[in-house]
This record gives C-alpha cells, structure tokens and sequence, in this order.
C-alpha cells in the first residue's frame, strides 16, 4: 500500500498546483498535514479491530466538510470561513478537500482497497486493477469488476468487494496481525514500496521545496 510518505508527496504537488496565487508555506504545509493525518486510522485499528482504512479512509471523511463548506460560502448571507480567513482561507480548505480525496483516499482505494462507505455501509471494496485498449476487445477496465449470480443477475465480484470489519486486517508496522502479535514479528514501516512511487515521492518533495524557495525569493 502506498506510505504516509507517498501520499504527503503526492498532497504536495496537488496543492502546489491548485493553491495558485494563494500558496505560501503554511497553506501548503495544512495541506500536507491534514492529507497525512487520514492514516490514524492505523491506530484507531489497534483498539478497534478492523478499523484500519475504514474509520477515516471514506468518502464521508470528504464530502460531509464539503457539503458544509458549500453551505457557508455559497448559501449563508455571511460565512464563516470567509469572514475569518478570507478567499485564503476558501481556497486552502477546498484544496484540502481534493487533495485528501485523491492524494489520500481514492489512492488507497484504487491500491488494496478501503472501506469507501464506511459506516453507512461496511464492506472493503478494492478498486485495484488497470485500464487499456486492445485491438481485439476495445476498451478494458478491470477497475470494477461484475459477476453473474446463481438467479441469473449481475454484481459487483468478491475481486472488487470483498470482506467487512469484522474480517479484514491490513497489516502495518503499528498493527502488523489482527491478534496479539508473537514478540519476534517484523514490523514494517513502508516509504516508498515500489521504484515508481519512489520517484513520485521525489518529485513532490521537490516541486513543494522549489515552490516555497521561489516565493521567498519573491518577498526579498
């Protein structure tokens, strides 16, 4: 699964790129932080079991401060958010929001797996899978994928939706086994999993450093 790390990179070069004019080093640093914090959920699966990329790996995490956003800023006659912070303050938290969703949640969504509807809906739905175009069978996407029942009707395969809480463990260094762990088990504190999200975690770090030397260059 992709590292806190990965995500944090990814989160930076998002809100590079989408703060615009308003980037300074404390939006981007918000940005970052809040995008990071979505995997205390590994902690919380410590004393809840089963938790882990569920508790704050869902879409509610995103769309309920979205929905009272909006209604701040679009419907009250005087918002908060602006009242207090300005555009600024607009612009970081509405970043904040997408970056979470992509940097952070669908990222493991589309890699292993999260409990998307959690709580209204307990199951692990693990969107892992690719997207091509072959000369024989056209488009293919293996993202989402459907299997015909015994009374003839079609659903979602147990390769896309698979278990609940109460049967699905992802290991992490904090949490490595769903039981009490033997004292010898390795624990694993991934960075970079993989040569590509290496290169991803790279390439963020820098674009968020080059980004914050090129403003304070600026203001000299």
């Amino acid at each position: 699964m992709p590292s806190t790390v990965v995500h944090v990179a990814l989160a930076g070069m998002m809100g590079t790129a989408l703060l615009g004019r308003k980037f300074d080093t404390k939006a981007i640093l918000f940005v970052m932080g809040v995008t990071a914090l979505i995997d205390l959920d590994t902690l919380v699966g410590i004393y809840f079991p089963g938790t882990h990329r569920a508790a704050f790996h869902n879409v509610f995490v995103v769309l309920v401060p979205a929905a009272v956003l909006l209604w701040d800023v679009k419907l009250r006659e005087e918002s908060f958010v602006r009242s207090r912070w300005g555009e600024y303050g607009y612009r970081v938290a509405w970043v904040t929001l997408v970056t979470v969703l992509f940097a952070h949640i669908l990222l493991d969504a589309f890699f292993n797996g999260i409990n998307l509807f959690w709580p209204l809906h307990d199951r692990f739905y693990d969107l892992s899978g690719k997207l091509l175009v072959t000369d024989q069978r056209g488009l293919v996407q293996t993202f989402v994928e459907f299997e015909s029942g015994d009374d003839g009707t079609r659903g979602v395969s147990d390769s896309t939706a698979r278990g609940t809480t109460a049967d699905t463990h992802y290991t992490t260094g904090f949490d490595p086994t769903r039981d009490e762990p033997p004292e010898d088990v390795e624990r694993i504190f991934p960075i970079a999993g993989t040569g590509e999200r290496f290169v991803i975690t790279i390439a963020g770090f820098v674009t968020v450093l080059a980004r914050i030397v090129e403003d304070r260059r600026r203001e000299e």
